[in-house]
């Protein structure tokens, strides 16, 4: 199984799939499922983007390819990272920090803009 880096990649408005083994992206995706992963906010990537205003790759989830197709489960709730305004990604209904994630789920919505679901049943968070 692939464990995999997955961040929005904000010149091509899609998502890059990076292999953790080689640091090779290995594809450009719509949607992507990863299974057990984590939310990684890398601080120093984030105060240069704070400093400087230009958004840089600082920010993504890390995971293992999943095959189940994008189903991020009944209990998926919408996730959120603004380096401007969050020190972690977070539930966009309460702010609260997530750290990880039995399943993460993105896609690309109608408008081009980036969608993440996180889904813990079966994992503490």
């Amino acid at each position: 199984m692939l464990r995999a880096r997955l961040y929005w990649n904000l010149h091509k408005k899609c998502w890059s799939v990076q292999d953790c083994k080689t640091g090779r992206v290995v594809r450009h995706v719509t949607a992507f499922t990863l299974a057990d992963a984590k939310f990684v906010v890398r601080p120093a990537g984030q105060a240069k983007v704070r400093r400087e205003g230009k958004k840089n790759v600082h920010a993504f989830a890390v995971g293992d390819a999943s095959l189940r197709n994008g189903l991020a489960g009944l209990d998926a709730r919408d996730v959120t990272y603004n380096p401007y305004v969050n020190d972690t990604f977070v539930y966009k209904d309460t702010g609260e920090p997530v750290t990880e994630a039995h399943v993460i789920t993105v896609w690309t919505n109608t408008d081009g803009k980036p969608v993440v679901k996180a889904s813990n049943l079966g994992h503490s968070n």
